[in-house]
């Protein structure tokens, strides 16, 4: 059985990692860092990648016999959701995004699992709704939310942003309980006349 702990660090031309041996996973299975498997030449692998990993489409892992693997997205039961208007596709975004639900956004669509309580509010909104079957690959959280490559061009950025935005909320939450005396808020005090 194959041990696969890690991304594979080699670069490899496409036609190359075509030609690997293809781990086809849903996106649910893709979210889980110990998980045993098949590939799909038949081969049986164990994965024992970091916490919080999340297996991406065309991801390349390496297993500890130094044989590559190649994640591929699986066809799931999915709801591609379209719009007349991109101001209908944008506000349906927002209010799933407001629900923390995983989608996948394209140019002029979105994906999620199909949900009947998310499609009836879809189609409240006036988005224009069908069930179907594809692969399924949505958008990693913001400031390096998801699996990074430490050496993706954006991810220092990113995770010293996320770091800065968590210290400025930590320290203004917890900035009465060390003694910090700020100026009252004007804007909540109302004035009684």
């Amino acid at each position: 059985m194959l041990r696969i702990q890690t991304h594979a660090k080699r670069e490899l031309s496409e036609t190359e990692a075509l030609s690997l041996p293809k781990l086809v996973l849903p996106f649910d299975l893709r979210q889980k860092s110990r998980l045993r498997v098949t590939l799909d030449n038949g081969v049986e692998a164990a994965l024992f990648l970091a916490r919080g990993t999340v297996l991406r489409d065309g991801d390349l892992l390496e297993a500890e016999d130094r044989t590559l693997v190649r994640v591929v997205a699986a066809p799931e039961n999915i709801l591609y959701v379209t719009a007349n208007k991109p101001y209908d596709l944008m506000r349906a975004a927002y209010h799933l995004g407001n629900r923390h639900v995983p989608v996948e956004l394209g140019e002029g669509y979105l994906k999620l699992a199909t949900d009947p309580v998310l499609k009836e509010m879809l189609t409240h909104l006036g988005l224009t709704l069908r069930e179907d079957c594809l692969p399924f690959q949505p958008e990693p959280g913001a400031y390096g939310g998801g699996h990074r490559h430490g050496h993706d061009s954006t991810f220092v950025e990113e995770y010293a942003r996320a770091q800065q935005l968590f210290h400025e909320h930590h320290e203004h939450e917890h900035s009465d309980e060390i003694g910090i005396v700020r100026p009252p808020d004007d804007s909540h005090h109302h004035k009684h006349s």
